[in-house]
């Protein structure tokens, strides 16, 4: 059975480098469907540290949930040395989460999917709405698009990369058909 996921990423350790890694890594395990554009963003939390890069991308897998976060997402973050801490607001060099997978409602280990960042983070909601504007959220019964709309966002608190944007829409155009 295919399987479709919408992932959110993120970094601010060399952000830059590591988003395009992921994307490349995951565009070896899964076929990239989509890549939304680089956004940065001030960082929650923790204001004493630098800014973050995020985006969205959309895959095709024929992992379950539990096997994609375990088997690519996981192993993804570790060998971009990822090292999970107590705060969930550190730096980091990669984070990727599981979103949304299909259309399906259901808890994986401790998150809850769909995820309620998407509620609750412009990081996270405008991406997804940038490469699934039409997506209806399984539990809200809104599109993407207008869970985005809901964020009154400042200029200077979340801004596209044109830079790093073209950078990480390479990736899927390197990679058409998905795997290597």
């Amino acid at each position: 059975m295919t399987n479709i996921a919408y992932l959110s990423l993120g970094s601010n350790i060399d952000p830059e480098a590591n988003l395009r890694a992921a994307l490349e890594l995951l565009a070896a395990q899964t076929r990239l469907l989509a890549v939304s554009s680089a956004w940065e963003t001030r960082p929650v939390g923790v204001a004493e540290q630098s800014n973050f890069l995020n985006a969205a991308a959309i895959v095709e897998t024929e992992l379950t949930a539990e096997q994609l976060k375990r088997e690519v997402l996981a192993a993804i973050e570790q060998r971009l040395g990822r090292v999970r801490q107590a705060d969930k607001n550190a730096t980091r060099p990669i984070d990727l989460d599981l979103m949304l997978f299909n259309r399906e409602s259901f808890e994986l280990g401790a998150r809850h999917i769909p995820d309620p960042e998407i509620i609750e983070r412009p990081f996270v909601a405008i991406p997804l709405a940038e490469i699934a504007p039409d997506y209806e959220h399984p539990e809200r019964g809104q599109t993407l698009s207008e869970i985005a709309g809901n964020f009154q966002v400042k200029s200077e608190e979340m801004w596209v990369r044109p830079d790093v944007s073209k950078s990480l829409k390479q990736v899927k155009q390197n990679h058409p058909n998905g795997r290597l």
